[in-house]
């Protein structure tokens, strides 16, 4: 099959999950000597577009986990603002060193709905966003050359074809519930009201209002969060001063139990 144009898009508040796209993407058009373009949907504005594709194009679209599936408020979107028109597609998912569960099998249930030919799908490890400690240092060597493996065995998989091939077999069901966080005894916790706090080295500089996926910190008042929060530490990874953290103690405990319980080094895995 013929590819002409790779596109790499991604929702990625933390900055991995667009950094593993973007690689494999590029790889991928270097395979082929097509161009490559990016969508980024880590922001609002870039929601309020639809994207359309089409034959020639394969197009490598990667989400991080939330709870073994994928954000829930993106899950509109991803079901609705791609339109595949026949594509060819990449499924890309990354998890914090615990479990990717559900979250592959739903982003490639996503991309047929919408009309892509899903080719190739993996799962790939990187720091998890509530934590400083738990797979702190990945994805590192190891993952991209894995990630490398995926790349080159979609390429020879596209290049062979002369119809779209079948679909990867992909552990999970799309259709399962979430995952329910439990904190150090064990048992269930809910913190989906939990938002992050200012401390008093904030200087106002506004970054936080400028990183965040949801649009919802106050740009007048930055320690106000009147708007959804997703969890994904956005504003505190890329705050200058260090100035946002969560201190609700239901999501310290199941941060506590994350760093505690899955310490271990969780393994990437990809199908085609």
């Amino acid at each position: 099959m013929i590819v002409r144009r790779v596109c790499a898009v991604c929702f990625s508040p933390a900055g991995t999950t667009r950094r593993l796209t973007a690689t494999l993407a590029a790889a991928l058009a270097a395979s082929f000597e097509a161009p490559m373009e990016t969508v980024d949907l880590s922001f609002p504005a870039a929601r309020e577009e639809t994207y359309a594709f089409g034959e020639g194009d394969l197009v490598v679209c990667g989400s991080p986990t939330y709870a073994g599936k994928l954000p829930n408020k993106l899950l509109p979107y991803w079901r609705a603002g791609l339109a595949g028109n026949g594509a060819l597609a990449v499924a890309l998912v990354t998890f914090g060193n615990r479990a990717f569960d559900n979250s592959l099998a739903e982003l490639c249930a996503c991309l047929d709905g919408g009309g892509f030919r899903v080719v190739g799908a993996g799962a790939f490890v990187c720091r998890h966003v509530f934590s400083d400690t738990l797979a702190a240092e990945r994805p590192d060597r190891d993952d991209f050359a894995e990630l490398a493996k995926l790349g080159a065995a979609v390429a020879s998989r596209v290049a062979r074809a002369n119809e779209p091939p079948a679909p990867p077999a992909v552990p999970g069901d799309a259709a399962a519930p979430y995952y329910v966080p439990k904190g150090l005894d064990g048992e269930p916790v809910n913190f989906l009201k939990a938002k992050p706090k200012t401390g008093e080295d904030c200087v106002r500089c506004g970054v936080c209002v400028a990183v965040c996926p949801m649009g919802s910190i106050d740009p007048a008042d930055v320690t106000n969060v009147p708007g959804l929060c997703i969890k994904c530490h956005a504003c505190v990874r890329a705050c200058p001063m260090g100035a946002k953290y969560f201190d609700d103690p239901a999501f310290l405990s199941h941060k506590a139990m994350l760093e505690r319980d899955f310490a271990r080094r969780a393994r990437c895995e990809w199908f085609v």
